[in-house]
């Protein structure tokens, strides 16, 4: 891979975290991804869903900001992203999956309605992606290949798998 390559798919991976664009990722970016998934399947904020959305969302922002946030100012930026969540968890891709775990556990269960715990639709999961920001002909390739067993659901691991190797198997040595 060469370095423009490289350089522009880190762009994507910070700009998938930036959900309000202004160049840094922060809590508020993690509080905006938890909003628009619960108002995307009509799910309360204070409702046990809708709570356990929140936390995972808190939880994986202090995650990020533990292993990214040099200089304490409580945000990262591209540099920060680069060096602290890429280098680092390029080597550990199972400490970024444990990070993420509750955030995309709890995704899932709002994404599943009704269905069973930890796993949502396809169609659902889908739907997740592109209010996240993910183009629409990705979203669909992306959330259908989520779907190992092809039963039409999105189970947790494969989830968790895929979202920890996407944001950390990225490049060559810097």
């Amino acid at each position: 891979m060469d370095s423009a390559e490289y350089e522009r798919k880190i762009a994507h991976r910070f700009a998938a975290f930036d959900q309000d664009g202004n160049g840094y990722i922060d809590r508020a970016d993690f509080d905006a991804a938890a909003a628009r998934l619960l108002a995307e399947f009509g799910t309360r904020a204070r409702c046990d869903k809708g709570q356990a959305l929140y936390s995972g969302a808190e939880a994986f922002w202090q995650g990020m900001a533990g292993i990214a946030d040099v200089d304490g100012d409580q945000r990262v930026n591209r540099a920060e992203f680069v060096g602290g969540a890429v280098k680092r968890l390029r080597d550990n891709p199972e400490r970024f999956a444990e990070i993420a775990r509750p955030f995309l556990r709890a995704a899932l269960d709002v994404a599943g309605g009704d269905g069973s715990a930890g796993s949502a639709p396809v169609e659902a999961v889908e739907r997740a992606l592109r209010v996240l920001g993910a183009a629409d002909d990705v979203a669909g390739v992306a959330a259908r290949s989520l779907d190992g067993d092809e039963d039409g659901r999105v189970a947790e691991a494969d989830a968790v798998a895929a979202f920890s190797a996407y944001f950390t198997v990225v490049a060559p040595d810097m």
